[in-house]
């Protein structure tokens, strides 16, 4: 069902919105943790680092196709704040007619470079056929997890993040019981994993298209709506292609991270690198749920030039954000030897002690990553992607910075200080951004209500 942000307050709408994203995000890195017991505890560590060394190419494409339809989405929440229904069912038209023209060239560009990024990446010799088998069948998908991605977009535009999670968690459900049926009773090895991946998609994909025919008459689209038009393509894409470039920009930096953790050549580091990816992710998707909520949240009182309300928003999304922020940085500090020791087995030590040491330097900054967040997605949903972009080169200078450079000194502890560095990057621009971008919304809209 959908919703509108612009009335209540702010703090019980931001959590009532984010608890679903957050639940279906913490499900979703529940199943990439049994994606990756499955395949590093029944087919073995290097098993784990083919899959962990193909997770910056694939984000480098589904990163692009996220940001790009998360913008899509946002003009129609602006849309929806505005009370606009024609152009909210207009806006889901043509962010349809793009986000598959968009995923038809990812398709074409992924398909022929992912051999080549593989080896431009050194990936060692010893994972590179598995690698290789598990990214294509992943491409080859794209068109389902974009059908996924801009429906489930367009339901959190209109304020329904409850949906979107029913969808997910019927999704992760069907590529676990399909994982194991891949890899142990079929024997597929990891493209047996991408395959399992992929069926899922389309499944969740094939939900969101039912549950918007039958629950969201705002975004049943009429004959009329596909009628192309030149200013909404171009509103749309304004938003959409710089949001999704900001996405790349970030997985370039990724990819220098893959690039520099295979020149240790080290099947122990690409594992443990790995695991740890997947155990951090139980407290970055978090704090990302509550920077989603800032999208639609912003997007919806921006269009009902509610500016009072997203400062309010702002702050006390960041003190429950930051809150919890520390309380997950204390736990990983303390505690992620014997998380990192479910994946990788205790016996494997030397694997378990790095994992362990990059969750100990990553989570010492999670209170910055959440500010990133919160900012970032709250001037998206302004419509400001340019200095969002910004931030994400600031990401891919200081992350390829550890890679390249502090790698070559400290090895494996070089890396872990990538991500750490990229946050505090971008989180100056994104701060003096959005504290300028308030303030002039605030003088502009009172000024033409006559508010001296």
């Amino acid at each position: 069902m959908t919703k509108n942000l612009t009335v209540g307050n702010p703090a019980l709408l931001i959590v009532g919105f984010t608890v679903p994203l957050l639940i279906g995000n913490l499900f979703q890195q529940f199943y990439n943790m049994a994606d990756a017991l499955i395949v590093g505890r029944t087919i073995g560590v290097e098993a784990l680092a083919a899959v962990g060394c193909t997770g910056s190419i694939n984000f480098l494409i589904m990163g692009f196709m996220m940001g790009f339809t998360q913008g899509l989405s946002i003009i129609t929440s602006q849309y929806f704040g505005a009370g606009d229904s024609q152009s909210v069912k207009k806006s889901f038209a043509t962010g349809v007619i793009l986000g598959f023209c968009m995923t038809a060239l990812l398709m074409l560009i992924s398909i022929l470079s992912a051999r080549p990024l593989l080896i431009l990446l050194n990936t060692p010799q010893e994972i590179f056929d598995a690698a290789y088998a598990y990214i294509i069948v992943i491409y080859w998908g794209l068109p389902a997890a974009l059908l996924f991605n801009i429906c489930s977009n367009m339901m959190r535009a209109v304020g329904d993040s409850t949906t979107p999670l029913i969808v997910l968690i019927i999704a992760c459900i069907i590529n676990i019981i399909l994982d194991f049926v891949f890899i142990l009773i079929f024997k597929t090895g990891v493209e047996g994993a991408a395959y399992a991946t992929v069926i899922a998609q389309i499944a969740a994909g094939i939900l969101c298209v039912f549950c918007i025919a039958k629950k969201f008459p705002s975004l049943r689209i009429s004959k009329e709506d596909w009628k192309i038009d030149r200013q909404e393509i171009l509103r749309h894409i304004r938003v959409a292609l710089p949001m999704g470039f900001q996405m790349s920009i970030i997985a370039i930096g990724a990819v220098a991270v893959t690039f520099a953790l295979n020149n240790l050549q080290s099947a122990v580091a690409i594992a443990a690198f790995a695991a740890s990816q997947k155990i951090d992710m139980l407290a970055s998707m978090p704090l990302a749920s509550f920077g989603a909520a800032m999208t639609t949240y912003s997007a919806q009182n921006f269009g009902a030039r509610r500016i009072d309300r997203i400062k309010k928003g702002i702050v006390q999304c960041f003190a429950i954000s930051g809150s919890f922020s520390l309380f997950m940085g204390i736990l990983f500090f303390f505690a992620g030897g014997r998380l990192s020791a479910l994946f990788l087995g205790a016996e494997h030590l030397e694997a378990v002690e790095l994992s362990h040491l990059y969750l100990k330097i990553n989570s010492s900054l999670y209170i910055f990553l959440s500010w990133l967040f919160i900012a970032r997605q709250s001037l998206q949903g302004l419509g400001n992607s340019i200095v969002p972009t910004i931030a994400g080169v600031m990401e891919l200078f200081m992350r390829t910075f550890a890679a390249i450079f502090l790698s070559a000194i400290f090895g494996f502890t070089g890396v872990c200080f990538a991500s750490p560095l990229a946050w505090l990057g971008a989180c100056v621009p994104l701060s003096i951004a959005i504290v300028l971008t308030l303030k002039k919304l605030s003088r502009k809209y009172a000024k033409k209500m006559g508010i001296s």
